[in-house]
């Protein structure tokens, strides 16, 4: 065999012998959590979807769980949109959350990620990207991607990068994808019904799965 196919064999088998030791936090939504195992650690989790997706509620939902658990975790909000009191009407130990507003800057987005992972500790690292326009976030050089993925592999670190569309890619263990959030409505009368919340959908774009996670959320009282 020859050296450049027996390196490539030693790599893909140190990788699927990565992923099958890897540890993971549960997100705390069941169907989610049976279909991935949850967010893997030491890696980079990739959740993208377009407005009223349901991102949020994930989001919402691991932080939760988490924090809950005891992990120190670490938002950093590009567009300055954290909404602290429906994060707590929804579980999260803010006692255990650090929150960096970064104001419409994805300069100090990844700089601020950066210096939260090389400084250890955390248990989740995010960084919210999703009202950062596209075409903004498109012109990173892939060598930040790169970066993050190095500093968080063997480190018990979670890190979840949110966005509009995909842009972390190659170096994302998991990647996915919210479609648009349907409406779930109460009562009969055709012309006056009370929402009761949102049916959503996530589909795993790496790896690959045929099963999608479905759920509902309840609208807020």
């Amino acid at each position: 065999m020859k050296p450049a196919v027996l390196s490539a064999n030693l790599i893909a088998q140190a990788q699927l012998h990565q992923q099958l030791t890897r540890e993971y936090l549960i997100t705390g939504i069941n169907n989610l959590d049976a279909l991935v195992d949850g967010f893997p650690r030491g890696a980079i989790t990739e959740l993208f979807g377009g407005a009223s997706s349901g991102c949020t509620t994930v989001l919402q939902s691991f932080l939760s769980s988490a924090t809950n658990q005891g992990e120190y975790c670490a938002l950093v909000d590009a567009s300055s949109t954290f909404d602290p009191i429906s994060a707590a009407a929804a579980g999260v130990d803010l006692d255990r959350l650090l929150w960096v507003r970064c104001n419409g800057s994805i300069e100090k987005a990844l700089k601020c990620t950066d210096l939260l992972i090389h400084a250890g500790g955390w248990g989740v690292i995010v960084m919210d990207l999703v009202d950062i326009p596209p075409p903004i976030v498109r012109r990173l050089p892939i060598s930040y991607w790169y970066r993050f993925r190095r500093a968080v592999e063997h480190t018990p670190t979670t890190m979840v990068v949110m966005e509009r569309e995909p842009y972390v890619k190659a170096c994302a263990s998991l990647a996915l994808e919210m479609t648009q959030a349907q409406p779930v409505w109460t009562g009969t009368h055709p012309e006056f019904r009370l929402l009761k919340g949102t049916r959503m959908r996530v589909m795993p774009k790496k790896p690959v799965r045929k099963e999608t996670a479905a759920f509902e959320a309840l609208a807020l009282g």
